[in-house]
């Protein structure tokens, strides 16, 4: 397992309160690799820009 990007706490609580659901250990890795995604396009997205920081404007969500 790739390192761990989310409070998989935080995550379980949203998941069982919003749904009376429970949250498999493949949820919280799938989330770390959409993470781990959305920065890279972020840093991506700041070094085309020329910038050493990623700025939230960086982070494509729009499909979310």
């Amino acid at each position: 397992m790739a390192e761990v990007l989310v409070v998989t706490s935080k995550v379980k609580k949203l998941i069982k309160e919003a749904g009376e659901c429970n949250t498999s250990a493949e949820t919280i890795e799938i989330l770390s690799q959409a993470v781990e995604k959305l920065c890279r396009k972020g840093l991506d997205s700041a070094k085309s820009d020329g910038r050493k920081t990623v700025m939230a404007r960086d982070i494509p969500i729009d499909h979310i």
